[in-house]
């Protein structure tokens, strides 16, 4: 079982502090910039940042459809960690200044591929697919917080 990781990142024309705080804003905005392969989005508990609980369903492919329940963290400044309880998955979000009014938002999830050739096209096109969903996501994010 080989771990399969996905990153994408995007500068936003707005302050970190901003950026941040829509990203860890569940209750009002995280569902607002979801693109339309997440479906049941619901927060169970929380809604702001650390202690969070949120309910999704992705659709990576037309057959591919992950039931996720994340508990969201804080480790650090800027940084929001979404760890699913369903699977090995992890999304790490880190927003980071990039000049003046500008901030870099990163968005990384690694999980526990699958062996043998599943595995090996999972490795292969998972990452694509996934980068592309969170790049309309952060194209919605950054729309979001540049109003």
């Amino acid at each position: 079982m080989a771990q399969v990781e996905a990153t994408t990142e995007r500068i936003i024309a707005a302050d970190p502090e901003a950026v941040f705080d829509a990203l860890a804003d569940y209750k009002d905005v995280r569902g607002k910039v979801l693109p339309g392969h997440f479906s049941e989005y619901e927060v169970r508990e929380g809604g702001d940042g650390d202690g969070t609980l949120v309910h999704w369903k992705l659709q990576a492919t037309s057959k591919r459809v992950r039931d996720c329940l994340l508990e969201v963290s804080e480790p650090t400044d800027g940084q929001l960690v979404e760890k699913d309880r369903n699977s090995s998955m992890v999304t790490t979000w880190t927003v980071t200044p990039a000049g003046e009014g500008k901030s870099k938002a990163v968005v990384s999830t690694v999980w526990n591929g699958a062996g043998g050739i599943g595995g090996f096209f999972e490795k292969t096109f998972a990452p694509k697919g996934l980068g592309r969903i969170y790049d309309e996501l952060l194209q919605n994010l950054a729309t979001e917080v540049e109003k």
